[in-house]
């Protein structure tokens, strides 16, 4: 090994030692402030909110040393990869700390410390997110991407079970301060937060071992209408047609038919769409099936007819695209194809890019 090479390789390790330790000390931050709303230790709070600083001050030196880094050995291939993934992890981290404050901050401010299911709720959620910043901090220092390709898919169970903790809170909304309840809302917003980043510093982990980049989000879409026979039905084949890999997309109705339209399979036949032997189906009624959607499309009236409560994840839309052709009219299910696949596109590239497909 060359006087350059084995530089390079001790600047390296510096490096990566430094950002292990400001990744323990945000671990440690995350922890202490849990504790900390927990048990209702105020010292240990304040305790936590001061050594935010001294975090900060690492974060700015990694950045620094960075830097200068890239400044004198001019990396390529994996030592660059590494580095550009070191400091955006960083930043992560960073922000992990700040999270961890904001906990410390809202729990000096409660009149008492979480009881009954908020405080269940509370430390299922908390054990889930040290687990998944845990991992993601092993697998980053260790580089090993398979831990972090599988300690990535835990953060995806964390934002499901979010809607529990919506609703366990609004079920003691008459029975705590609301001073409370909104410090406990923050309190669990930020613990997503720390559960995202460390979903962020894993794929940072695939990225610097492998040069895989995050794949592109695809995206559950629902259209309804009253009967799913033809406006839902041919919204969710035109996006099915057009952006294959860019969502997963159905179709249901308040009150479904008990076929397709006749005009409407004729149509998309001539078009060479197959509904492929689709029935019309009803709404789902499930709260978990209706929050898996990303976005609800209501191509008749406001979605919430349809969804009185809406999950906290699901976006809603309504599309005013007009009446259900009449008759067999190919002129008007025309019209409706045009302006159907106009919004569809507008939608996917709003949620893809102009890159979906």
């Amino acid at each position: 090994m060359s006087h350059l090479e084995a530089r390079l390789e001790k600047d390296l390790t510096d490096i990566r030692n430094r950002i292990a330790e400001q990744a323990n000390q945000v671990e440690t931050a995350v922890k202490n402030a849990v504790h900390a709303l927990q048990t209702g230790d105020h010292d240990l709070a304040y305790a936590t909110v001061l050594a935010d600083h001294p975090i900060n001050r690492t974060m700015r030196e990694i950045d620094r040393i960075c830097h200068r880094f890239i400044a004198v050995h001019l990396p390529s291939a994996s030592p660059l990869r590494l580095l550009s993934s070191v400091i955006r992890a960083n930043m992560e981290l960073e922000r992990i700390g700040d999270y961890a404050v904001t906990i410390c901050r809202e729990a000096v401010q409660l009149s008492g410390a979480p009881s009954g299911g908020i405080a269940r709720e509370l430390e299922r959620m908390a054990g889930e997110t040290l687990l998944l910043l845990r991992q993601s901090i092993v697998g980053f220092n260790e580089l090993n991407a398979e831990m972090a390709r599988s300690t990535a898919t835990l953060a995806d169970q964390i934002e499901t079970n979010m809607d529990t903790v919506y609703d366990e809170l609004m079920e003691n909304s008459g029975q705590q301060a609301i001073k409370d309840l909104l410090g406990i809302f923050v309190v669990f917003t930020q613990l997503k937060r720390v559960a995202d980043q460390a979903k962020n510093l894993c794929e940072e982990t695939v990225f610097a071992v492998t040069g895989s980049q995050k794949a592109p989000k695809v995206y559950n879409v629902l259209f309804v209408d009253e009967d799913n026979s033809c406006l839902s039905q041919m919204a969710e084949a035109i996006a099915r047609n057009s952006f294959p890999e860019s969502g997963r997309y159905r179709s249901a109705g308040r009150t479904p038919a008990a076929e397709p339209k006749a005009s409407l399979l004729t149509f998309l036949a001539q078009r060479g769409v197959d509904l492929g032997g689709a029935r019309p189906a009803g709404v789902p009624t499930l709260h978990q099936e209706i929050a898996a959607q990303h976005v609800i499309v209501s191509l008749q009236g406001p979605v919430r007819d349809y969804f009185p409560h809406m999950p906290f994840h699901t976006a809603a839309l309504a599309w005013d695209v007009g009446p259900v052709p009449e008759g067999d009219s190919l002129e008007q299910l025309e019209a409706l194809y045009r302006e159907l696949a106009l919004k569809i596109r507008e939608l996917m590239e709003l949620l893809r890019g102009e890159g979906a497909s």
